[in-house]
């Protein structure tokens, strides 16, 4: 292939070719560099080649055996590797082994290949510096890693965490904590190889479809000291470990570690092991970022949307309903109530409470929208007032009776055509950030310019600090506002705002600023 006779065979696509040790990857973004390409192939064994097409976007890759080749293609298939945040497409190529001598410009791809093996002979760190004398620990290379799920809309357990990372070489313990509104791991790998591995081939991807990212990064601790074997923490070279009921499982001298004084419990109430409430293929979920021998959880069909069991006990839909106290009963309504939660889940209804208007109930779709809800919105200002969320000990809300005074205060809004997460794996679950003072604006008609947009948010009293259309895409917009507080108002009072042209104006918070 050197001479260029067969380049019409990665013209568009191939009628796939049987196992090869050579890889053919598509659709590879200009700036990507050799190294990157590498990393695909390194969590399944040595690379020996690499060719880089960088006009037609496309690279091969050479593993030193078929095996390997044909473990990366299958764990591919079900997962598709991303490089920079672009997919990229693997398959096996027609050609059984790359000959790149007589090309020019491999200079380049030659020094990644022996800078990325040398790391895996052990005798080289990462940034090319030898490594230090004290028994071949390269820098950066601790058997620990740091583990941060965004995105969380499912529970993540520990049991999932040890599932996924286990592929990769023998996890001998986990801690799992929330810190800074996130739900974290710290997970020891028996030797730094393995963590090398797991940290270049899960960093970035998602446990499930569109949700749940894994940011995997070295810890600065080289081994963990776990007092507690139970749902936050396992060490499994000790099975003799007591529970220790839940106790924060750290103990002082690694919660400096942390900079935090106490560890939250679970991120999610309820049983130690909770099964992800799924209900995308009620068998269970694609485990879409996970190499293929993993195939699909299997959750117990208990597990269904919000569905749980206790040891036992019959499923409910436990802890989906919120308790939100200290509103301004003079602005508060249920369906302004019911457009702020519903940024983060399905409201299905929402009851302000007729005794005590200052409080309010809300029922989410399931547990996990309503710890999401709770953990955005407790402590933010709403019409002049910090409100309070938490789970409520009800398990629904109850309509009113048959003409039951009730003065509008219950409304239902389970048929509500503006739920935001009806669509399993829909993009929204992915845009789920916290309350900020810059909007994202979607669906505006191609006519509307930004002094139109800029007048409806002013007209209707907030203070517009800044604007911007998204260059690639006229129907986005970015919007900053005076605060938090009027930005969380103007979500509510302008989110489905009608723009005319059957355009409904969509407001979300915007993790970017202006």
């Amino acid at each position: 292939m050197a001479n260029g006779t067969d380049s019409k065979t990665y013209k568009g696509e191939r009628s796939p070719c049987g196992p090869s040790r050579v890889l053919h990857v598509r659709k590879v973004p200009i700036e990507v560099s050799e190294a990157e390409v590498i990393s695909l192939g390194v969590p399944f064994g040595k690379v020996t080649n690499l060719l880089m097409l960088k006009g037609k976007n496309q690279a091969f890759i050479e593993m030193a055996s078929e095996e390997a080749a044909i473990t990366m293609v299958n764990y591919y298939t079900t997962a598709t590797p991303h490089v920079r945040n672009q997919p990229v497409y693997i398959q096996y190529s027609n050609h059984r082994e790359l000959k790149t001598d007589n090309l020019l410009n491999q200079g380049r791809a030659q020094a990644a290949l022996q800078a990325v093996n040398a790391v895996h002979s052990g005798n080289m760190s990462l940034s090319g510096t030898a490594t230090a004398s004290d028994g071949g620990m390269m820098p950066g290379q601790s058997p620990v890693l740091r583990i941060i799920v965004e995105n969380l809309y499912y529970p993540v357990s520990l049991e999932v965490l040890h599932q996924i990372f286990s592929k990769f070489g023998t996890v001998l313990k986990i801690i799992t904590f929330t810190k800074n509104n996130q739900f974290q791991a710290l997970l020891q790998y028996a030797d730094p190889m393995n963590a090398h591995h797991a940290k270049v081939a899960l960093d970035g991807q998602n446990i499930y479809n569109g949700c749940c990212t894994l940011r995997v990064e070295f810890s600065k601790l080289t081994s963990l000291n776990v007092k507690y074997n139970n749902d936050k923490s396992r060490d499994f070279t000790r099975l003799d470990l007591p529970s220790g009921d839940g106790q924060p499982t750290l103990d002082p001298s690694m919660q400096t570690a942390f900079g935090a004084p106490g560890i939250i419990s679970s991120p999610y109430p309820g049983a130690p092991g909770f099964a992800p409430a799924i209900g995308f293929h009620q068998a269970g979920l694609s485990m879409q970022a996970m190499p293929g021998a993993l195939g699909p959880l299997t959750i117990p069909s208990s597990a269904m949307t919000g569905r749980m069991t206790i040891h036992g006990m019959t499923p409910t839909t436990i802890h989906s309903v919120l308790l939100v106290s200290n509103l301004n009963p003079e602005s508060i309504s249920p369906h302004g109530l019911f457009i702020l939660f519903g940024v983060y889940g399905d409201v299905h209804r929402v009851k302000i409470l007729f005794n005590k208007k200052e409080n309010a109930l809300i029922q989410m779709a399931d547990a996990t929208q309503a710890q999401l809800a709770m953990s955005h919105l407790n402590g933010q200002r709403l019409y002049g007032k910090v409100i309070r969320v938490t789970i409520s000990k009800h398990q629904t809300v109850q309509l009113p009776r048959e003409g039951q005074e009730d003065q509008g205060l219950t409304k239902d809004f389970s048929g509500s055509p503006l739920h935001r997460f009806k669509k399993p794996g829909s993009k929204n679950f992915q845009n789920i950030f916290p309350p900020s003072a810059t909007l994202h604006l979607s669906n505006i008609p191609p006519s509307t310019t930004d002094d139109f947009l800029k007048d409806l948010f002013a007209g209707s009293g907030y203070t517009v600090k800044a604007f911007k259309f998204f260059q690639k895409d006229r129907k986005m917009a970015l919007i900053q506002l005076g605060s938090v507080e009027e930005a969380i108002q103007a979500l509510i009072d302008l989110h489905d705002h009608d723009l005319g042209e059957n355009h409904h104006l969509r407001v979300s918070f915007s993790k970017s600023t202006i």
